[in-house]
């Protein structure tokens, strides 16, 4: 019987360790860092469907795992952060790239953006924009989407695909708050025609 007992104990103390290695896993998941899976084409030429990418949960701050509540602030979201939410329309995990931040006003005509009146066509070339200090090669092969014209609220953040006639995203949807952004895509770390690899976004 004590020995019957002392095994009991045993497989108790190891369940036990093993589920509170899979909560710290999924609480690291949570607040710190993860993977997602680019299912569409509508970041194109940046990110193809089936790209593995890197996310940074620690970017904007840390948060309480399995929630939105902040503990410590981090930085801000900054125009041309490629970043994941859920989309206010459905739900959705997406992954878009941000263009403009609180007190911005936004115009979209063709797929072509203007930041506060100013045009972010590179010089020449009105199919690469830059943003956040990077070249931003658009795909504009399905055309540009619908125009938009808006200004976006303080707290407020505003996503779109690089893929301007192929994305869903906040010209459907609006503008997010910028405290339900989880976090920062860093890089791509796998890519079907090339594998696994390192390429910083």
């Amino acid at each position: 019987m004590l020995q019957e007992n002392t095994r009991l104990q045993r497989i108790f103390r190891e369940v036990l360790v093993l589920a509170m290695l899979v909560i710290g896993i999924l609480a690291g998941r949570s607040t710190l860092a993860d993977h997602y899976y680019v299912p569409s084409g509508s970041m194109e030429y940046t990110l193809v469907a089936g790209d593995r990418v890197f996310v940074d949960k620690r970017a904007y701050g840390f948060r309480v795992p399995f929630s939105t509540i902040e503990v410590t602030r981090g930085n801000p979201v900054r125009r041309g952060d490629i970043v994941i939410f859920d989309s206010p329309r459905d739900g959705k995990r997406l992954i878009k790239r941000i263009v403009a931040v609180g007190g911005d006003e936004v115009v979209i005509q063709d797929g072509h953006l203007a930041i506060n009146g100013e045009w972010q066509a590179a010089a020449g070339n009105w199919d690469v924009e830059v943003m956040g200090g990077k070249d931003v090669h658009l795909n504009l092969a399905d055309g540009g989407g619908p125009p938009l014209a808006t200004t976006i609220a303080e707290g407020m953040v505003f996503a779109i695909g690089d893929h301007r006639g192929n994305s869903v995203d906040g010209r459907v949807f609006g503008a997010v708050a910028e405290n339900e952004i989880y976090g920062r895509a860093v890089a791509i770390y796998y890519r079907r025609e090339s594998g696994f690899g390192w390429r910083e976004l």
